[in-house]
């Protein structure tokens, strides 16, 4: 990892803010992921990252990236066009509109696969299907949450929650002409997605400890009896997906798992630094810059205030990258249109034009801010860029 003077020299002359990939670092990281999937295929969650070039990238790095799974309908479309195959969305899509769009994408010959977890999904799938006379691919979003007294561990995502409601989802399937079930998706959003050491957090990274060690076996006998009723129905699956950045150790011990999906483990936002299982590098960040010292010691930029979606919480604000020592106003934070940012005396001389490195909480969000990143490879700063979904004029949602 390079220092902030390091970066500071690499990045001088750029005019702020400004996003940065250390593509030595990303490097790193994809390295890691590799080695922790072990024997898994790899698919590349897009919303973590909303870069083409940089997918094309990871994708050519090694036979185990399989496949991205897209975020929105019309993304998945736009990607195939640009030349990318083995779509996976993530999420249903109702629009039918959009639906003709991907029906069109799939008569080319491309791969799309939606995804859906309930009868209604189904009908309006058909009903598109049938009316373009297109066979949609689909895979079924099975819940992995569980329930403990007063706690709900998990997402509000799928209605797949039981054999029963299962069952009726096989059973629709067995009667429509227009789909084909190709794949599951078990995700452990409980596993992946929450950290379980978390600065002063310290009795409620117990608790989220207990309960992912408590869900680990519950969601490796829900999936083996998903798999179960596959076979029973006659079902032939091409994947099974499960699992994220953060759940990967656990997930790939199941037989059954085909692939699992990685996105921020590819940037690290600092969310992911709240794990006790694995550890990547900072390979994303931004550049703020200083443009007042109202005190010998405080040190107020200019904009910043890049907050992350999700449950309002602390963690969700951008976190103080370099230089190491810092921190923000507790009235303040990161703001809109300034950042102040506290030193303690004596201990940093830093002057008005200086950069201040942040991170952001998550990985892909941030590329929404920018329209291109600015690229450090082997220590140097790369003449081209990274055109983000911004950048080239796009807006998926």
């Amino acid at each position: 990892m390079k220092t902030y003077q390091q970066y500071k020299e690499i990045l001088s002359g750029k005019s702020f803010p400004y996003a940065c990939l250390d593509m030595d670092l990303l490097k790193e990281n994809i390295r890691i992921n590799l080695v922790r999937a072990k024997n898994k295929k790899i698919r590349i969650a897009s919303k973590s990252i909303r870069i083409p070039e940089l997918m094309k990238f990871i994708l050519a790095s090694d036979d185990k990236f399989n496949g991205i799974m897209a975020y929105h309908g019309k993304e998945a479309v736009y990607l195939t066009q640009l030349g990318f195959d083995d779509i996976l969305l993530g999420y249903p899509v109702v629009d039918k509109t959009i639906l003709v769009e991907i029906g069109e994408e799939i008569k080319k010959g491309k791969y799309i696969c939606l995804m859906l977890d309930s009868k209604a999904h189904l009908d309006i799938i058909e009903s598109v299907g049938k009316s373009i006379g297109v066979k949609f691919p689909i895979c079924l979003d099975i819940d992995m949450s569980q329930d403990y007294p007063g706690v709900h561990f998990g997402v509000w995502r799928s209605s797949i929650v039981d054999e029963h409601s299962l069952e009726e989802v096989f059973k629709a399937i067995t009667q429509l002409e227009f789909v084909q079930l190709d794949g599951l998706m078990g995700y452990e959003a409980q596993i992946a997605g929450i950290g379980d050491k978390v600065k002063g957090n310290g009795l409620k990274n117990n608790v989220i400890s207990l309960l992912k060690n408590r869900s680990v076996p519950k969601i490796k006998a829900w999936r083996e009896k998903v798999l179960d009723k596959v076979k029973e129905y006659g079902f032939t699956l091409k994947f099974f997906n499960g699992g994220g950045t953060g759940s990967m150790e656990t997930t790939i011990q199941e037989e059954g798992i085909t692939e699992v999906t990685v996105g921020s483990g590819f940037f690290c936002s600092h969310l992911f630094d709240y794990y006790s299982n694995f550890t990547l590098y900072p390979s994303l960040f931004y550049a703020i810059q200083i443009v007042r010292k109202p005190k010998p010691n405080i040190y107020t930029c200019h904009g910043g205030g890049f907050t992350a979606s999700g449950g309002v919480e602390k963690t969700k604000a951008p976190i103080l990258y370099l230089p190491e020592g810092g921190k923000f106003d507790a009235n303040e934070g990161v703001g809109e249109v300034q950042t102040p940012v506290f030193f303690e005396k004596n201990n940093i001389d830093l002057q008005i034009g200086d950069p201040i490195y942040l991170r952001h909480a998550k990985a892909g969000e941030l590329c929404e801010r920018f329209n291109e990143v600015l690229i450090i490879d082997d220590g140097k700063l790369k003449t081209e860029t990274f055109k983000t979904y911004r950048g080239l004029g796009l807006n998926f949602g």
